[in-house]
């Protein structure tokens, strides 16, 4: 089996950049808050970073022109990534397929989920499948 190498990675760069911002979040502000704390807080760490983002993004999925339902991400980054934040110290499987309906209802091809833990920061890059 061949090593996964950097540069086959999707948006290393960005994804880096993210998480960074992620880490600067937790030093800063520590556990225990709501998931809305995060929320401003990256908002703000992003901006610093010159990251271009949307916030609180509403996609419809529709069928027949119909609107059979809404997906709001926490964030969408340089158009390329999804970013779902957490406030757990472990993923559960209602957090990843969560992660999964974004990407496939934004047709984008990568998403970063965060967990702010009280370890610190726990990410994982998942693909559209």
């Amino acid at each position: 089996m061949t090593e996964l190498k950097r540069k086959d990675l999707l948006f290393p760069e960005l994804s880096f950049q993210i998480v960074g911002c992620a880490f600067e979040v937790h030093n800063a502000i520590g556990f225990g808050f709501k998931e809305d704390i995060y929320q401003k807080a990256l908002a703000l760490s992003f901006k610093d970073k010159q990251l271009e983002f949307n916030e609180q993004l509403v996609h419809q999925i529709k069928f027949k022109e119909q609107v059979l339902a809404t997906r709001r991400f926490d964030f969408v980054v340089e158009n390329k990534i999804v970013v779902e934040i957490k406030r757990n110290d472990k993923f559960s499987k209602a957090n990843i397929d969560q992660t999964i309906d974004y990407l496939k209802t934004s047709k984008l091809k990568l998403a970063i989920l965060i967990n702010f833990g009280k370890e610190g920061i726990v990410y994982k890059r998942l693909i559209n499948p």
